[in-house]
């Protein structure tokens, strides 16, 4: 796709996000963006720029929940570390803040993988870490529409991206708290997932008690003699 797209909806003049250019590096980012609707932007690094798809409701770690994923312009790998305001007037005006960053590595040939509309990959972030998978889908108007899903593993746990934004600033909790988040909810879940409930053992059933007849019957009172 390269980065002529993305830099023609952008006024460099006007907006300090970076224009592009410098080594590739193959990281990945997950950034947050308060743009006309909330949304995740995840990025890999990939032939020299950052292969981008916006996620309304950001990544979940729960394999069972499949997160909308639209693809949309490349951009430049300087762009993973771009956090600030996008000033009103410019495409995607409003506040960019990182949610996690770190390596990722594809699973066989990444390009022909995402030719195929199947790039299976591992995360090594803060927060996305293990295997996942990107699967394309049907066009979600005019732009390709993709499943982000999680797969099953060390990693997988029951939270959502906003399990780790500060609901009273609606921003991402600092770094150094989201290995403690992790550590706190995330390993938890997992390992309550793979124990066993543990049964009380129900009573032994019994029939009805009787009460044991006597071996012999008492002797009779004698009267009284006068």
């Amino acid at each position: 796709m390269g980065l002529s797209e993305y830099r023609s909806k952008r006024d460099f003049e006007a907006t300090s996000e970076p224009r592009g250019g410098g080594r590739a590096r193959r990281i990945f980012v997950v950034q947050l963006h308060h743009a006309s609707h909330r949304h995740y932007d995840f990025r890999l690094e990939l032939d020299g720029v950052l292969k981008s798809w916006a996620i309304p409701k950001g990544p979940s770690l729960d394999p069972s929940v499949k997160r909308l994923a639209v693809q949309v312009e490349d951009h430049p790998v300087a762009y993973a570390d771009f956090e600030g305001d996008i000033a009103e007037g410019n495409y995607g005006a409003g506040h960019v803040d990182t949610f996690d960053r770190g390596v990722w590595e594809p699973v066989g040939a990444a390009r022909e993988a995402l030719r195929n509309g199947e790039l299976k990959f591992t995360l090594n972030g803060d927060i996305l870490r293990g295997s996942w998978v990107l699967v394309r889908t049907r066009g979600y108007g005019a732009k390709p529409s993709w499943l982000l899903i999680k797969h099953r593993d060390a990693f997988a746990a029951e939270l959502d991206a906003d399990a780790f934004i500060d609901p009273d600033t609606d921003r991402p909790i600092p770094r150094a708290r989201r290995r403690a988040v992790w550590k706190n909810l995330a390993q938890p879940s997992c390992a309550a997932k793979s124990r066993k409930p543990v049964r009380p053992k129900a009573p032994k059933k019994r029939g009805p008690v009787r009460a044991k007849a006597p071996k012999s019957r008492p002797a009779a009172p004698r009267s009284a003699s006068r």
